[in-house]
């Protein structure tokens, strides 16, 4: 399969566009972030590696993202879940090792619980980006403004500016309504795989504080925590880069024991 051309799958009435190389395994699924696409500088980097190292990776976009279909005002946690699971069941095989940057994390491990619940144990490990679960709950709600309540009350929805886009950010009432069904970090957290989370301290979206309170919650002789002093949210440099490839061989390594 050319991952250099984007496929599409129907869920729901959505088309869900994705990119998926052939290989052996473990295969690599990428789960991107919220308003990010399978085309930014991490996942093309899993994909040049893919390349490289002979393994299958699949890459996809949610709804309202990227090359999918939909309208992004009417996604949720529970959707973009249910999309990736659609995904992971119909174009994987075998082994893989679920890599999810910020929301792609929490993606990451509810599809870990909801994978792990149906009996599927497929799920090899988990890469963690700058992971951000239940950011709906604990960073986004806790912070709002008046004026954002309002809103919220108002239109359903409140915006703000983005440091990554020249569009503002748009967070729903179900957005938001949603993520408290989906939180993840009110207990301990059975992946059934190992894990490791690479967390910038120098992010000034989701403090490694954030990442600190999901290592504890997760099975201590299974995770690695990397800190990365001046790393940000994005951890897109080279050196980040090189950082989650390392991490990934690791990971590769130990589910191949």
């Amino acid at each position: 399969m050319d991952a250099d051309f984007p496929q599409q799958f129907d869920h729901g009435g959505v088309a869900i566009a994705y990119r998926r190389r052939a290989g052996k395994a473990p295969g690599v699924v990428w789960l991107g972030g919220y308003r990010s696409d399978m085309k930014g500088t991490k996942a093309q980097a899993l994909d040049a590696w893919a390349l490289r190292s002979g393994h299958a990776v699949l890459r996809h976009d949610y709804s309202g993202h990227g090359e999918s279909g939909g309208a992004f005002a009417d996604g949720t946690i529970s959707l973009w879940l249910a999309q990736s699971l659609a995904a992971f069941g119909r174009l994987t095989d075998g082994p893989q090792i679920l890599v999810g940057s910020s929301m792609g994390a929490w993606i990451a491990l509810r599809m870990a619980q909801e994978l792990a619940k149906a009996g599927t144990a497929r799920v090899a490990g988990l890469l963690l980006l700058a992971p951000a679960p239940d950011f709906t709950a604990d960073l986004i709600e806790p912070a709002l403004t008046a004026d954002q309540t309002a809103a919220l009350t108002r239109d359903g929805f409140f915006a703000t500016p983005s440091e990554y886009s020249g569009e503002p950010s748009i967070f729903t009432r179900a957005l938001l309504e949603d993520g408290r069904a989906n939180r993840v970090l009110t207990g301990p957290i059975d992946t059934f795989c190992p894990v490791h989370i690479i967390q910038g301290m120098r992010d000034p979206d989701v403090p490694h504080g954030h990442a600190l309170k999901l290592t504890s919650l997760l099975p201590a002789d299974d995770v690695t925590l990397s800190l990365v002093p001046d790393g940000d949210h994005r951890l897109s440099r080279p050196q980040d880069i090189a950082m989650m490839l390392g991490a990934l061989d690791g990971l590769i390594a130990q589910a191949a024991r």
